[in-house]
């Protein structure tokens, strides 16, 4: 059991806009939202890089860049293109689509030669790497397999999902991924948490971050929950 206050759990958001259509005001809210919360990180797609860690200058909060967004469909050169692009824009954090082609072909060697490129440009950037699996669309033993491939290439985080397929994080996967991989690498859950509980449900089977849209009223619904019992942390 670990303690958690308001702001530690805040400080596991990676509040999200990865939206097509968003606008220079949808990232000026998102970025004074992740102010006045304490978010660790807005995740954005690697175009708002930029912009998004000027709006953040000064704080502690990160700019998070979605490399291959969101399909993955990408070579390793584009990725490897995008992620010094995203860094030299400001980012200061990377997730990144593995190319599901390749792990559908059982490519192996590619898969791993991608994560591990993309990991050693930020491990030299000395930003935070996190490797996105869409479990969604992966079979028990990918999962596995991408488990594996991770605890060689050691990112700092193995995530869940993109939240634009077929399904999210759930309990079940960051279990497994948890368990399965080298415990230098901290998972991350994102995609369809929407809830108190959903959030609570994650942090609990092992996610060290979480990423998604609905960090604002997941937060006040844990501060009622505070307030409404005269407890100043959780207990997870």
């Amino acid at each position: 059991m670990k303690r958690y206050t308001i702001d530690d759990l805040a400080r596991l958001v990676d509040h999200t806009n990865l939206h097509a259509d968003a606008t220079r005001a949808d990232m000026e809210k998102l970025c004074e939202e992740a102010r006045r919360y304490h978010f660790k990180m807005v995740a954005v797609n690697s175009v708002q890089s930029k912009l998004c860690s000027e709006l953040l200058a000064g704080t502690d909060i990160h700019t998070g860049a979605a490399i291959g967004f969101p399909l993955g469909q990408t070579t390793i050169a584009v990725k490897v293109f995008e992620t010094r692009d995203a860094l030299a824009n400001g980012a200061n954090e990377i997730d990144y689509v593995v190319n599901l082609t390749e792990v559908k072909a059982g490519n192996w060697d590619y898969i791993e030669d991608e994560m591990a490129q993309i990991v050693a440009i930020c491990r030299e950037a000395d930003v935070p790497s996190k490797v996105i699996f869409e479990n969604c669309l992966l079979t028990q033993d990918e999962k596995l397999k991408l488990c594996e491939i991770a605890s060689k290439a050691l990112p700092t985080f193995v995530k869940t999902s993109t939240g634009f397929s077929t399904g999210g994080a759930t309990v079940e996967d960051v279990k497994l991924m948890r368990e399965h991989t080298d415990a230098r690498v901290k998972v991350k859950a994102a995609g369809g948490i929407r809830t108190a509980d959903d959030f609570l449900a994650m942090v609990s089977a092992g996610a060290e971050r979480i990423g998604c849209s609905a960090g604002i009223p997941i937060i006040e619904e844990l501060k009622a929950r505070l307030e409404a019992t005269g407890a100043d942390a959780f207990e997870l």
